[in-house]
């Protein structure tokens, strides 16, 4: 797919971190860019910014997820290019014990139930009801291409650490989505992909000291430091211009693998 004014794109989780930096790069490509995030302040600021739109989006509720695309088709059309970068992250054990030994206590599973809505559930209910939308819409590649779908998942898909149960779980669930959701939208010439990202710097990561910060890029092989938004987004923009990108998982982690813990 060739990125010009005339594609439309949705960026879920775009008023920050992966999802912020993607957006910029489609922008610079021309890309009329709708920004979905819960986070009015920062996702109207970086709209305004890229001359885009921004759209308050729950990727867990149906109903806000139909508005939120209704609102964006109706600024800039029918989107061609769906990257799903909403997520969010949590750590506890499966099962413990206090320090003392005195009290032992199983993962919250409220919170486990959370991660798996927002990380697997949400990536899905955005990317059914883009899809669907992306069908209607005339081929526009040689090979009779429609548009392409780039959900996040995370190297914690194949190798969760000490704490990561429900985020680990959550992005493998992403990591098996990729291949049944290509084959589902093939015949349509829709494309889906999936990114593994290794360590990156984004927010989750401001509130480290910059001790550790750099004590966790010492642990990445090559280049030895945290990963860039603009990394993340340039491998989004290789995916969406090369056609023979589908149905599968890409890492993008300088040769990391994670340790237990």
């Amino acid at each position: 797919m060739i990125l010009d004014k005339t594609i439309s794109a949705v960026v879920t989780g775009g008023a920050s971190g992966l999802g912020a930096a993607t957006a910029r790069a489609l922008a610079q490509r021309d890309v009329k860019v709708a920004i979905f995030d819960l986070d009015r302040d920062r996702g109207s600021s970086l709209a305004d910014e890229l001359g885009g739109c921004y759209c308050e989006a729950d990727v867990t509720d149906e109903k806000s997820i139909i508005d939120a695309l209704a609102s964006a088709r109706r600024w800039h059309g029918q989107e061609r290019i769906l990257v799903n970068c909403a997520g969010i992250v949590t750590g506890s054990r499966t099962a413990g014990r206090s320090k003392d030994k005195s009290n032992i206590w199983a993962h919250d599973l409220a919170v486990f139930a959370k991660v798996i809505n927002v990380n697997l559930i949400g990536t899905f209910n955005v990317g059914s009801k883009s899809a669907a939308g992306i069908m209607g819409l005339d081929p526009i590649t040689p090979d009779g291409g429609r548009g392409v779908i780039i959900n996040t998942s995370s190297i914690a898909a194949v190798e969760g650490q000490v704490g990561q149960a429900a985020y680990s779980a959550s992005k493998g669930g992403v990591a098996s989505l990729t291949l049944p959701m290509a084959r589902d939208l093939s015949r349509e010439g829709i494309r889906v992909m999936s990114i593994m990202p290794g360590l990156f710097h984004t927010p989750m990561f401001d509130g480290l000291p910059e001790e550790i910060r750099d004590n966790l890029g010492a642990g990445v092989p090559f280049p030895t430091r945290l990963g860039r938004g603009d990394e993340y987004a340039s491998l989004v923009m290789h995916i969406i211009e090369n056609d023979m990108l589908n149905g599968e998982n890409i890492r993008i982690d300088g040769a990391l693998r994670l340790a237990p813990k």
